[in-house]
């Protein structure tokens, strides 16, 4: 495991120690999922509920694997496009998994994959008020994130980028905003993460983890790009927590320069 290295943290009274958070999609074999889990050192994994649902037992292996792993589980309602279709789906995952946890995704444009504002609002305010624990995948504006802070969720998952799309981070300025303005709420950046040196970035503007799925499950080997990946959140997050350099617009000499002979030991 990369990650225990780090400050300790918690979701929803839930401690942790990684500050990584992996998707279970779209990986070869269940055997490399599973291997990619513990490679990451990950111990939140998320699982599609429709994906889950289509297979007809509610449970098609993925979260057999996931609880074989110890990490918890974290119902995603991807693929919904309106608040009572997501808050459906987190209903029955509730009945069928467990969890009062669930990742909560009501999109609204289809070429980005970029959260429907009003309707995730409308699903979270529900879903909060049925007893859920809601991590909702939001875009990067502040305005709205309050909102949903308003609405009683206590996570927020702000994207970097398009889903799947490995831009990184497209908007440091407002992803920094976000940190600067919400001290103290935990923040996850989610999708968009195609590149170890993404969620290095991410965790050195100080977000507490990096939820993705793709960057490893589509690696030639997703089990190495898994452990890069936890490597990669970890020292971010390490250097923020160490205090990462400002930037300077002209050069400092890093040994200082004097008329006399200078001692250094």
């Amino acid at each position: 495991m990369t990650s225990s290295s780090t400050t300790p943290w918690s979701l929803y009274g839930t401690n942790l120690a990684s500050r990584f958070l992996i998707g279970s999609a779209g990986y070869p074999s269940p055997q490399v999922l599973r291997d990619a889990i513990a490679a990451a050192g990950a111990q939140v994994v998320t699982v599609g509920l429709k994906r889950s649902l289509a297979a007809g037992a509610g449970d098609n292996g993925f979260v057999e694997i996931v609880r074989a792993s110890g990490a918890h589980l974290l119902p995603n309602t991807a693929g919904c496009r309106t608040a009572r279709e997501a808050v459906v789906l987190a209903q029955m995952a509730r009945e069928l998994f467990g969890t009062r946890w669930v990742k909560l995704e009501v999109i609204g444009d289809e070429h980005t994959l970029q959260p429907e504002p009003w309707e995730l609002l409308d699903a979270a305010t529900q879903l909060v008020r049925e007893g859920f624990q809601v991590f909702p995948y939001c875009t990067d504006d502040l305005v709205a994130c309050r909102r949903l802070l308003d609405a009683g969720c206590e996570v927020l998952m702000p994207w970097g980028a398009p889903i799947g799309s490995g831009q990184g981070l497209l908007n440091p300025y407002a992803l920094r905003t976000l940190r600067e303005r919400l001290p103290g709420v935990p923040l996850i950046v989610d999708a968009g993460i195609g590149a170890p040196h993404h969620a290095a970035r991410a965790m050195e503007l100080g977000f507490d983890g990096v939820l993705l799925n793709s960057a490893v499950a589509q690696a030639r080997d997703p089990v190495r790009m898994a452990a890069a990946f936890g490597h990669a959140i970890t020292a971010g997050r390490l250097g923020y927590e160490a205090g990462v350099m400002a930037p300077q617009d002209m050069a400092v000499p890093s040994t200082p320069v004097a008329d006399g002979p200078l001692l250094i030991g």
